[in-house]
């Protein structure tokens, strides 16, 4: 199992003595995401200039408000600035960020993932200028469009590789179906190995159904808040915050996937009454409603021996690299056992 870590936020310098401290520590794949922040690209770029090993993922990068030809061309960028340390996670993002902040309808997400996908790899590829015509986007623009004088170009700079590997953020079937058909790697949330196979086997197995044999097999990333002592109990309160923020408010009614997801995984009962408080203004109601099992669930929180032994518990699961958000009373001690672990 490969290790990875968020790089976080913070003034330059504190940037890179993270990113330098955790490359020496043998973190695997350093990750930055955007949300409605700072922008993903900005940032693997910046560590790509300041590491010389580590692999640099996003986490992910927002496919409504780029066009797939610039994912293309930014993903060529850091590839080429880091020597071949890219991987291009994407998704989707949700509905209330997509809409509220970029001001771009959010419309048939699975589909404009598989095609954000397809002109990737033809992009980089450059055996041919670059024509592709989908439901979501047509390159280049049809007659009737524009002015008229679109034509088909080629990717001008020649990528460092051809094929950058892809991670997709999914949790719906349908998506999840998507990423195991055409991704190299799988961003799921809140993975709770034991239930994994219960709430996305199905997708996963008619996914890889379909599935090119030359692609390798599927890489899957999960993510986890990981400390290591024996009374962390005020840890395992504080876990319920950023699950309740989730359930309760990334989205509205309706369009919440973490809410979906939580009622998926058992938990209908709560995550109606989570988001009912949480989008009342009352969090601190909700947040006490996050049932603790979920908490234990998806999160390694515990003493040296429970969170070893949950890592066996990961492995059984499928996931070949944990993305560990490492906290705790002592986090380098806890990240230099997580490699050990993980080695």
């Amino acid at each position: 199992m490969r290790l990875g870590v968020g790089v976080g936020r913070g003034r330059p310098e504190e940037i890179i003595a993270r990113a330098r401290r955790l490359e020496s520590a043998g973190v695997d794949v350093l990750w930055t995401g955007e949300n409605y922040g700072y922008d993903a690209v900005s940032i693997m770029g910046f560590l790509a200039a300041v590491t010389s090993r580590v692999e640099i993922g996003s986490s992910i990068l927002q496919t409504y408000i780029r066009t797939p030809t610039l994912v293309a061309m930014s993903a060529a960028g850091v590839d080429a600035l880091s020597d071949g340390r890219c991987i291009l996670g994407l998704g989707t993002s949700g509905p209330g960020v997509v809409e509220g902040f970029h001001g771009v309808p959010f419309d048939a997400p699975v589909g404009r993932t598989r095609e954000t996908i397809e002109i990737c790899r033809k992009a980089w590829a450059r055996q041919e200028p670059l024509a592709y015509q989908g439901a979501a986007y047509q390159i280049p623009l049809p007659p009737g469009q524009g002015i008229g004088v679109g034509r088909p170009l080629r990717l001008l700079d020649h990528p460092v590789r051809d094929r950058i590997p892809i991670y997709v953020a999914a949790m719906g079937p349908r998506n999840v179906e998507l990423t195991a058909e055409l991704a190299e790697g799988w961003l799921p949330g809140w993975f709770w190995p034991e239930k994994a196979a219960e709430v996305w086997g199905p997708a996963l197995a008619a996914g890889q159904a379909r599935r090119d044999p030359a692609l390798p097999p599927l890489e899957v990333v999960a993510g986890a808040t990981v400390a290591i002592g024996d009374d962390l109990g005020d840890l395992r309160d504080r876990a319920r915050g950023p699950l309740a923020f989730y359930i309760g408010a990334m989205g509205p009614r309706g369009h919440n996937f973490y809410n979906d997801l939580a009622v998926r995984l058992g938990y209908e009962k709560e995550a109606r009454q989570i988001q009912e408080l949480f989008l009342s203004g009352k969090r601190d109601e909700a947040t006490a409603l996050v049932p603790q099992d979920l908490v234990d669930g998806t999160t390694l929180i515990g003493p040296a021996g429970q969170v070893r032994d949950r890592l066996d518990a990961y492995r059984e699961a499928g996931v070949t690299t944990l993305n560990a958000s490492v906290t705790g009373p002592d986090p380098e001690h806890t990240l230099d056992q997580l490699r050990a672990w993980t080695a």
